[in-house]
């Protein structure tokens, strides 16, 4: 029996790529891969720990460290030395965290191993910064989501009000340019577009739009041939 495919979406900070792929993944009955999550649950457990810096000790904490994503009763958890962090990792320090992390080579092979054994058999969609590129460079199709920035300052700020934190809309604006520099200037794994990926701007679009049109892509190369 055919491998079912892996389904891969790129893209900056606040483009809409977790709630997309969520739904994407809920459509086909797939397993939904956050791999921003992996990275932020390792950025909080970093900070928790005290991480000076240290490349001696970091080694250290990413060999002790144990990961797990379990989905359960329909939602994704994220478990970091069997403590669920899934509310903890979402907020504007922990994620500028992950993304500076996510430039050092010990933590990125500690995570490509992770990602790669969740979706080994296939039925995958998988969401972050170099699913497309890096991680699964052969996936069967590839998305990159973008959106100007107002857009996406604007929807991670009604996300955060929505969840009860104070922020403010200039504060979220910054952050997620700095996260964007953070991203396409790193010299490992930076943020770029799969040549072989379908662009969506989704500035001018909601959010079941874009749903509706990477199900018109799939659809038409993969449905019928999905176990």
């Amino acid at each position: 029996m055919r491998k079912k495919p892996v389904i891969t979406i790129d893209g900056p900070a606040g483009a809409g790529k977790s709630t997309i792929g969520r739904q994407i993944a809920d459509w086909l009955s797939f397993l939904y891969l956050d791999t921003g999550a992996l990275y932020r649950a390792v950025a909080y457990d970093l900070t928790a720990k005290g991480f000076t810096g240290e490349d001696e000790e970091l080694s250290e904490l990413c060999r002790r460290m144990n990961l797990m994503l379990i989905h359960r009763e329909g939602a994704l958890h994220v478990f970091v030395n069997g403590e669920d962090v899934t509310t903890k990792i979402r907020t504007e320090e922990i994620g500028l965290l992950a993304s500076r992390i996510s430039a050092i080579p010990l933590v990125r092979d500690l995570l490509l191993s992770v990602q790669r054994d969740i979706a080994k058999n296939g039925g995958v969609v998988a969401e972050g910064r170099d699913m497309g590129t890096v991680v699964f460079p052969d996936a069967e199709i590839k998305f990159f989501l973008d959106a100007s920035l107002e857009e996406r300052a604007g929807r991670r700020y009604h996300e955060m009000r929505e969840r009860g934190e104070s922020v403010a809309l200039d504060d979220i604006r910054r952050d997620i340019l700095l996260r964007d520099r953070q991203d396409s200037e790193r010299t490992v794994a930076p943020l770029i577009v799969p040549p072989d990926a379908i662009r969506i701007d989704s500035t001018d679009k909601s959010i079941s739009e874009v749903v509706d049109i990477m199900k018109g892509v799939i659809s038409m190369h993969f449905l019928p041939e999905i176990p």
